[in-house]
């Protein structure tokens, strides 16, 4: 498994063959497809893909060390436009439940290019949020938004909630 550049947390899986801590991993994932990980956020065990490993991770770091309300957290966010849907990986909401930030992973294998921060705008048409970051667990990119100027500024770091 790819390491990441995020601080380890308490694994909890589940599958055919039960793996724990740092043994859960995407690999072991691809060798038994019934490995699932439990997700904090939504209250239950999901498959267990490279990217997914890299959502558990950066939401348990945005909990744990970031400050980030869990009740404000959200993972895999359906936006409708017509006929066609589109799932956010994670947004985060302020306390009134209006959109602030709009995460967007990908495996760690995964190249962050300009790809992806077009899908993420795409979210972001809709959600118009303040904060947009991209992550594969390797790379971790936060940018501002600032529409008044109709441009957005790459933030040294992902900021602390109580700075969002």
């Amino acid at each position: 498994m790819n390491e990441l550049n995020l601080p380890p947390f308490s694994v909890k899986t589940r599958g055919a063959r039960p793996v724990s801590g740092a043994a859960a991993t995407p690999a072991a994932a691809s060798r038994n497809a019934k490995l699932e990980i439990f997700d904090f956020l939504r209250k239950r065990y999901v498959t267990l893909t490279p990217e997914e490993w890299v959502r558990q991770h950066f939401t348990h770091w945005l909990v744990e060390h970031k400050g980030y309300p869990q009740g404000l957290l959200a993972n895999e966010i359906a936006l409708h436009i017509g006929d066609k849907t589109l799932r956010c990986d994670s947004v985060v909401y302020d306390k009134t439940a209006h959109p602030l930030m709009i995460i967007e992973y990908k495996a760690p294998s995964v190249q962050i290019t300009q790809r992806v921060f077009t899908q993420i705008s795409a979210y972001n048409l809709l959600l118009h949020v303040d904060y947009l970051v991209v992550s594969n667990g390797v790379q971790h990119y936060c940018l501002r938004m600032d529409y008044e100027r109709a441009t957005y500024t790459f933030l040294p770091e992902v900021p602390d909630y109580k700075q969002i």
